[in-house]
């Protein structure tokens, strides 16, 4: 399970969602599905009371639900009680409600997009620009998180062709181009800016991820120009792909007098959503189109 969550709406209420890549399958906060069917004060206890009276359900509560890292109210990173649309269905089987259809019907609709998105990989960015959007990014920072992932996505693509495919070797390879760059691993560099859980690219100012994002594409491009094979041949290609972002840092803070490489998140930046209404400007044509 990856960190591919978000939040979409149900009658104005949240319903937090992530996305399994390997299972190709949403799994929804059981939680905010049993909230959005009772109304009730407290949905811990009313799950509590749901599953002893419904002993089936009970013995199969493992089974069902999966621990899922998901937001919580207070912005952290948590594991929650998560199940797949098949899981969601039984549940709503065990909670009398007028409003189980329509939330059926939602749930099938929130299904579809997602087969929508896999079809036109196009719809994926749009969905991710408006997440981005709600949450108080600026457009410009938008922009170059959009042109960051799709980057990310075929440095990826070339190290999986280089015979990478463990997720713990992506990670070490993600540092070594990392620090090349930056002085400090992906750990480092989110303890630098006091991120625990958070997406550490999320929280880059428009410097650091402009660098971060040439580093990327030099390691895509040598990778492609040197068909490396293996760990010890791709991390060396990652490691020069970082050195050249290095570089271009260098040649930034010795115009700037400053350090780039910064404590500061882009999420400390956010204006109020009223104020960026008054000076919003459109999404350059290559992101809205």
């Amino acid at each position: 399970m990856n960190d591919n969550f978000t939040i979409q709406l149900f009658e104005g209420k949240k319903v937090r969602i992530a996305w399994d890549a390997e299972q190709e399958k949403y799994y929804f906060a059981v939680a905010d599905i049993v909230q959005i069917l009772t109304d009730s004060n407290d949905v811990k206890q009313y799950i509590k009371r749901m599953r002893s009276r419904d002993p089936e359900l009970n013995s199969r509560w493992g089974t069902i639900c999966t621990p899922t890292r998901m937001m919580a109210a207070d912005g952290k990173i948590y594991k929650t009680q998560a199940a797949d649309l098949e899981g969601i269905f039984r549940l709503i089987q065990s909670i009398p409600s007028k409003k189980a259809e329509p939330v059926k019907q939602w749930l099938a609709n929130v299904g579809a997009q997602r087969i929508d998105q896999m079809i036109d990989p196009e719809l994926t960015f749009q969905m991710a620009v408006e997440d981005y959007r709600r949450q108080g990014y600026s457009n410009r920072w938008i922009n170059e998180r959009m042109r960051s992932i799709e980057m990310r996505k075929e440095l990826t693509d070339e190290w999986h062709r280089s015979g990478i495919h463990e997720p713990k070797d992506f990670a070490i390879l993600t540092n070594v181009l990392t620090k090349a760059w930056s002085g400090m691993t992906t750990g480092e560099y989110k303890r630098y800016k006091g991120l625990t859980k958070e997406n550490l690219r999320d929280n880059m100012t428009n410097v650091e991820l402009a660098l971060n994002t040439l580093a990327e594409v030099t390691t895509t491009e040598l990778s492609r120009q040197r068909n490396p094979k293996g760990m010890a041949q791709t991390s060396k290609t990652a490691q020069e792909g970082g050195e050249v972002a290095r570089n271009a840092r260098a040649d930034i803070e010795s115009r700037l007098g400053r350090s780039v490489v910064s404590p500061e998140r882009a999420s400390d930046h956010i204006k109020p959503i009223e104020q960026q209404d008054a000076e919003a400007l459109p999404l350059p044509d290559d992101v809205q189109n």
